[in-house]
């Protein structure tokens, strides 16, 4: 008996994960990718000597990729070396004024007391309640399908949703416990990028606070474009099939069945379809209009998470007075987190963030030479031209430069720009999103775009727009969770 033909859109985590998962269970799987290398927003370039990862650069939650990978008799070690690093990053708040957020958590809490008398005692309650959200988050609500609320309807989850904070926000909860300024920051930084201010972020995600300081800072030697080089190595053992290059224009559908995919120079015939794409660009522009579930209005309505406008720099010389990760904090942070938020436009003044691997990885820079990688979060459907980007090059080199007491500029020997317009073109995202549907409290779980086509009866969907949510560990659990809904309707 002939194998079921899956054909998954999009070779970023999720897609990935999708199709191993698939692949596994018995599937014929071809994945389809438009751009000439796998990885989506994950993708990684060379040039002059640089290597550079091109989208996520933050390794957390080591834990969801130790199980993806034990799901299959593997482990992370067989693939890629992982380092924690310490200090997980620092946090530069002025000149002279910059936090080292060590790994070890009685180096923690004893910086957490300096800054703050009676707050390390504090802080043990708050990451001891961040690591009951953890478990029940990571175990009872990110790998449901989300396709109803009913899933839901499980005395184990009822009685907790109120100690998971689901209607109160973050904000208020750390506001309770500590009073330093730049404590406070530290703790609400890990939300800036869900796609809300820390004052309308549910508490739960205080989860995030317990990924970062208790489970840690993690890196792929390498880079982290070295996970979806283990992804493809595994894919491939499954069977799996990459097509690179492979622009879809439509998914075929006579009858509420979709059959084929086709590209601009190709037919694959298909039994079930995932849209590993965006999800946005795949229901609404490779399916007719009476084939969509949601409409263009549904889609306006929705919260996104922030864009970004990102440079890859190639220096020619080390830098001084920066870590693997660096947060900019020097300006105020409720402003540009309501700029992106609250009142839409380019930031008046920006933080950003510097990420510099070559610091612990020698592999990613020519010898005496160091890769930076700048991002500045911004709300997405914003005007982007290169006049734009120049000007805000400038003001982050500006404060960079004062900041860590060096010259910067005059080294750079390579520089990139890559912002709204490119997430469009690259990758079909809607408005230019860099991060996926913001996880609001209107957009969590069953109240997100469905995994499920309603109209098209073998059509998925996974990804950042869909359940559980953005984020790698959470794209390589969408990934999963579709692969499941797939196999328990059809079997092999």
């Amino acid at each position: 008996m002939a194998r079921k033909k899956v054909i998954v859109i999009g070779s970023g985590f999720a897609g990935l994960s999708a199709a191993i998962e698939l692949a596994d269970k018995g599937y014929a799987v071809t994945v389809l990718e438009k751009n000439a290398i796998a990885g989506g927003r994950a993708r990684k370039f060379e040039a002059e000597g640089f290597t550079f990862d091109m989208g996520p650069s933050w390794y957390w939650m080591p834990d969801v990729f130790d199980q993806f990978f034990a799901r299959y008799g593997k482990k992370v070690a067989d693939y890629y070396d992982l380092v924690r690093l310490d200090p997980s990053y620092a946090v530069h708040f002025g000149q002279d004024d910059v936090m080292n957020v060590p790994a070890k958590m009685d180096e923690l809490l004893a910086m957490f007391e300096e800054y703050e008398a009676g707050s390390a005692a504090k802080l043990e309650q708050f990451l001891k309640e961040a690591a009951y959200k953890y478990e029940v988050g990571m175990r009872d609500y990110v790998t449901k399908p989300s396709l109803s609320i009913f899933e839901f309807v499980d005395v184990r989850i009822l009685t907790s949703v109120f100690r998971l904070q689901m209607f109160s926000s973050i904000s208020s909860s750390i506001r309770k416990l500590f009073s330093h300024p730049q404590l406070i920051q530290l703790l609400e930084f890990p939300v800036l990028f869900l796609g809300a201010t820390p004052q309308n972020t549910p508490a739960l995600y205080s989860l995030m606070n317990y990924a970062d300081m208790a489970l840690g800072t993690w890196y792929p030697m390498g880079g982290m474009h070295k996970i979806v080089e283990a992804m493809l190595s595994l894919a491939e053992e499954k069977g799996v099939e990459i097509k690179l290059n492979q622009e879809v224009t439509q998914i075929y559908v006579p009858n509420g069945h979709a059959t084929k995919v086709i590209t601009q120079d190709k037919e694959y015939q298909a039994d079930v379809v995932v849209g590993g794409a965006d999800y946005h660009h795949v229901e609404q522009k490779l399916l007719e209009k009476h084939l969509r579930r949601y409409d263009a209005d549904y889609w306006d309505k929705r919260t996104m998470a922030p864009s970004s406008l990102l440079f890859y720099l190639g220096v020619d010389k080390k830098l001084k007075n920066l870590k693997h990760h660096n947060l900019f904090f020097d300006t105020d942070f409720e402003q540009h987190a309501a700029e992106i938020y609250e009142d839409p436009q380019w930031p008046s003044q920006p933080l950003f963030y510097v990420c510099v691997p070559s610091v612990t990885d020698a592999s990613v820079a020519p010898e005496g030479k160091e890769n930076v990688f700048v991002l500045i979060p911004t709300a997405p459907d914003l005007e982007d031209n290169e006049e734009i980007r120049e000007r805000y090059y400038h003001i982050v080199m500006d404060r960079l430069e004062k900041l860590t007491g060096q010259n910067v500029r005059d080294s750079v020997i390579y520089k990139r720009s890559f912002a709204h317009s490119d997430f469009v073109s690259d990758y079909h995202s809607f408005k230019g999103n860099a991060y996926g549907l913001a996880n609001t409290l209107l957009q969590t779980a069953f109240l997100k775009p469905k995994l499920k086509s309603k109209k098209v009866k073998n059509l998925y969907f996974t990804g950042q727009l869909t359940t559980p949510g953005p984020g790698v560990p959470p794209s390589l659990i969408s990934g999963q969770v579709v692969a499941n809904e797939i196999h328990k309707k059809l079997g092999v």
